[in-house]
């Protein structure tokens, strides 16, 4: 198995919001809405070569989310909209992979350069390829919105490269019961299984070496080494963004530095010096992570209070609290009355 792990904090173009824009306004949803909180200049989506972070486009996600909280399926049906051309130089060099197999393989070892969230592999099950993924460095509450949309996405580019007619043979999902597996079906032609070992899509490995006919040895080597140089230029350096990756994936808000700095083949000492010399330390960007994701639960969901101290990695509810007025000047509870005046609730 080949398996790229995208936790590292890599900039994103623009462009791949600018999908999402779209998609939002087809439902009747503003550009303000979706950029509310994100800091993304409106003028930058004119610019090309634009870059954001992983952390503006989150919140963009979560302000799309936020706005359909009832359209079933939200993340497949954008996953669809992206193709190969949103992805630019990426996108081009798989188009000249020689077979679909290889350019799984190059998608693998650029894949920072795509809108995927989830760790991507490969293996082999039979006679079958599957492309298997697993949303584990995302967010909770945003892990099946973008394992959808990764899923999705690789679906469109399937469809796209194959011209020959290649198509997804099975696609499974984890979760023991997906209630919109009919409305994925109207949407790709396959009813995808659920309470599966894997999130993985199954092509036919017969499929996956055929020849495709936009294959282009010269253009393959030309465009890996762009895809080479563009990830150069988007690899966000940084110890803080690193920290902020693994608090945001499995480690959890309830990790503390010592579980972090193992993670990262660290002291804790050493973290804390590589901290110090960014001008930021562990407890500041424990502390902004947890009060970011704190207001953003109040305002949207019905979460509890003891539910919410748990997952922000608190020992019980009143420690929770402390903190919360300390940032807000406010109770958690008066700042969830004071925001769903403005937002309406959804469930979590």
């Amino acid at each position: 198995m080949w398996r790229m792990n995208v936790d590292a904090e890599i900039l994103h173009p623009i462009a791949i919001s600018q999908v999402m824009l779209n998609f939002a306004a087809g439902y009747g949803v503003s550009e303000d809405v979706c950029l509310l909180g994100t800091g993304i200049d409106p003028t930058a989506l004119l610019e090309a070569d634009a870059l954001i972070t992983r952390d503006q486009e989150l919140r963009l996600v979560e302000n799309l989310m936020l706005a359909l909280p009832d359209e079933a399926a939200l993340g497949f049906k954008l996953g669809l909209q992206y193709n190969v051309a949103t992805f630019g130089i990426w996108g081009f060099a798989l188009r000249t992979s020689r077979t679909l197999f290889e350019a799984f393989r190059h998608a693998l070892r650029y894949l920072p350069l795509s809108t995927a969230y989830c760790r991507i592999g490969m293996a082999e099950d039979g006679d079958m390829l599957c492309v298997r993924m697993d949303p584990a460095p995302i967010p909770r509450h945003l892990r099946q919105f973008l394992l959808e949309r990764d899923m999705a996405t690789a679906v469109n580019l399937v469809r796209e490269l194959s011209l020959a007619g290649v198509h997804v043979h099975n696609i499974r999902f984890r979760a023991p019961d997906l209630e919109y597996r009919e409305v994925i079906a109207g949407l790709v032609g396959v009813k995808p299984d659920s309470g599966c070992d894997h999130n993985e899509l199954l092509i036919p490995r017969a499929d996956a070496d055929r020849p495709l006919s936009t294959f282009d040895a010269h253009l393959v080597r030309m465009l890996e080494d762009q895809c080479r140089q563009q990830l150069e230029r988007r690899q966000q350096a940084g110890v803080a963004g690193q920290v902020r990756a693994h608090l945001l994936g499995e480690l959890g808000l309830v990790a503390g530095i010592d579980d972090v700095a193992q993670a990262m083949a660290l002291s804790p000492r050493s973290l804390r010096r590589k901290l110090d010399a960014e001008g930021t330390t562990f407890r500041h960007i424990l502390e902004t992570e947890r009060r970011q994701l704190a207001e953003r639960l109040l305002s949207a969901t019905r979460i509890t209070l003891d539910e919410l101290a748990i997952q922000l990695g608190y020992s019980d509810t009143a420690s929770f609290t402390r903190a919360f007025r300390r940032w807000n000047n406010v109770s958690p509870g008066e700042f969830r009355k004071q925001a769903q005046n403005k937002v309406p609730s959804v469930s979590p």
